[in-house]
């Protein structure tokens, strides 16, 4: 009995290695081989589903062949081994790469040409958008133009892909390789989505692996899984450079993917004697241009004014992760619009950046979106006891920024958690001719004039300094932080190094005046300004923000806790909520 146990687990164990030896696992189905579902191949075909550029398209009736679509199973073409190998080996005779047929690579041809070969279609029809442009790029880098078949293994074509492991875009970017190649991310803007910038790094990331090899299977499995992996493997094979003899020793996903490139290659080339014909995605390649934006804009603002379809814009600029073009003149960013809309953007350019949506789009904070975005980016490792609203505190950032940033949804992170941070303050000005407190106005009407202050009342133009907060200004320069906010159009009392605030002269005069006392707040209000402290009031009103406690407070405006505590009845601190109001008696 005890020698049956022992048989029944070494056989047991025996087939968990065998089992993790084989790359691509599969089954029989009615006499067919069932791929694995969720591997990172299918998983991206399977993204195009999501793709709203598709939802209003249709099959195009015919081929640039002639050849027609067909989803009837009777009507698929079905082809034997030997006329695979023989079209493949035809393939490897035209082209630098050593394509191959075998069982691996009859996998992904069923996937591709039979069990998805509706989303394969999908890929054909946005090949139209984006092969041009990657043939463009590998030729000037004197590259193999079937490295472009490369994009449909990693990102099947979607240009807003994203991985699970959080590599990016058409070439699917890690952040630190995508920053390696001059990729920049922000809250608002990340190049691994721009189809231009993320496929010019493909081509520099691509030389310099060939150049490691000298070869271009192992080249694309280094571009897979790293140049460190590789090395482990050729040294583990007895130093033997061939995919097909290191590839037991690759990681699992890794083994799998020069077959799915070959597999790729094959039916993006032979799609026509596999009844498959482009799904129209309703835009060609060459009907693309591009504008210069110079001034905050957002993606609401070009589909109302120009009359563009808000998903058109955000399809063809998908680098402007959150429908906002963070653009002054200092930064400039490229817009990507049918040549149809050119005209209409130039000739309405001015009026453009001044349009007011349904929604209400400020300038004033486009302006601050602006600022933000022109920050550099790290990697921070969160550390153990530290929570987001210390990590954003640290790094001058908003709570908002960092979930941003980060693609975050909770207010939570872990240990030993890697989260893109800013690295030091926003480093742009205000752009010449770009007031601080500038607002929106409807197209159709006359710019706003800005109501001037009564004679007595002078403005100054006030540049905040590091370590400032609005309270502070507020307090040196004797008015309300009500006041500064209703003076600059501002809807939070987040300031930035370097940003403008409009002051009326008159209330810092005020604050000098020996007869006022060092506790009572005494603005000045312009006819047009509303404020809810009066000018005898010698309380101010705090908005919690995240992260605050009344420790922190206190010492922000020169109080006591326990004073705080006995203006508000507050009894326990932990019941301080975000957006709650507090009283506030500032010290001497």
């Amino acid at each position: 009995m005890f020698e049956r146990k022992v048989l029944v687990l070494v056989l047991f164990l025996l087939s968990f290695f065998l089992r993790a030896q084989d790359p691509v696992q599969s089954d029989s189905v009615n006499g067919k081989k069932s791929f694995i579902e969720d591997d990172p191949v299918t998983s991206m075909l399977d993204s195009l589903e999501q793709l709203k550029i598709f939802e209003n398209s249709k099959f195009l009736k015919t081929g640039s062949d002639g050849s027609s679509w067909t989803s009837n199973q009777s009507e698929i073409p079905y082809f034997s081994d030997s006329v695979y190998r023989e079209r493949i080996t035809g393939m490897s005779l035209q082209s630098p790469f050593e394509y191959v047929y075998n069982a691996d690579v009859r996998k992904f041809i069923d996937m591709y040409a039979y069990k998805k070969r509706a989303l394969t279609a999908r890929v054909l029809g946005l090949a139209q958008i984006y092969f041009p442009l990657f043939e463009e790029q590998l030729d000037k880098y004197n590259m193999p133009l079937e490295l472009k078949y490369l994009a449909v293994i990693e990102s099947a074509l979607n240009p807003v892909a994203n991985s699970r492991a959080g590599a990016k875009g058409l070439w699917q970017f890690m952040y630190g390789t995508g920053k390696v190649y001059g990729l920049k991310i922000s809250s608002y803007t990340d190049d691994r989505f721009d189809p231009v910038k993320s496929t010019v790094a493909a081509c520099q990331h691509l030389t310099d692996l060939y150049n490691i090899y000298g070869n271009w299977s192992l080249a694309l499995a280094a571009y897979n899984s790293g140049a460190g992996n590789v090395n482990k493997a050729i040294r583990r094979a007895g130093g033997a450079k061939n995919f097909w003899v290191i590839q037991k020793y690759l990681p699992r996903e890794t083994r799998s993917y020069i077959p799915a490139f070959i597999a790729a290659s094959y039916v993006m080339t032979f799609a026509s004697e596999h009844r498959i014909v482009p799904i129209d995605p309703g835009i060609l390649f060459y009907e693309i241009d591009t504008v210069t934006v110079r001034y905050p804009l957002t993606f609401q603002q070009i589909s109302e004014m120009l009359k563009i379809p808000y998903e058109e814009v955000q399809f063809l600029n998908p680098e402007f992760k959150q429908g906002v073009i963070p653009a002054t003149p200092e930064t400039p960013y490229k817009l990507r619009l049918k040549k149809n809309h050119i005209g209409d953007f130039i000739n309405n350019e001015t009026a453009l950046y001044k349009y007011k949506t349904k929604a209400g789009f400020q300038k004033d904070s486009l302006m601050m979106m602006a600022l933000r975005n022109n920050r550099e980016t790290i990697e921070y490792r969160v550390k153990s006891g530290e929570n987001m609203a210390g990590i954003a505190k640290k790094f001058h950032m908003t709570i908002n920024e960092l979930k941003s940033l980060n693609n975050l949804k909770k207010n939570y992170v872990r240990p030993k958690q890697n989260l893109l941070v800013y690295n030091g303050f926003a480093k742009s000005k205000f752009p010449e001719g770009v007031p601080a407190n500038s607002s929106v106005i409807n197209s159709n009407q006359e710019p706003l004039k800005e109501t001037p202050p009564a004679s007595s009342q002078g403005t100054t133009v006030y540049t905040v300094k590091a370590g400032e907060c609005m309270a502070l200004v507020a307090k040196n320069h004797g008015c309300t932080i009500e006041n500064l906010m209703n003076w600059n159009n501002l809807k939070t009392q987040n300031l930035l190094v370097g940003q403008k605030l409009i002051i009326l002269s008159s209330s810092r005069e005020q604050v000098n005046k020996p007869e006022v006392k060092a506790k009572t707040v005494t603005p000045s209000i312009s006819p047009n300004t509303k404020s809810s402290v009066k000018p005898t009031d010698k309380y101010i009103w705090y908005t919690i923000q995240a992260g605050d406690n009344l420790w922190d407070i206190a010492e922000k405006y020169d109080a006591t806790v326990s004073t705080i505590k006995t203006l508000n009845d507050i009894t326990n601190t932990q019941h301080l909520q975000v957006g709650q109001k507090i009283k506030i008696e500032p010290g001497k």
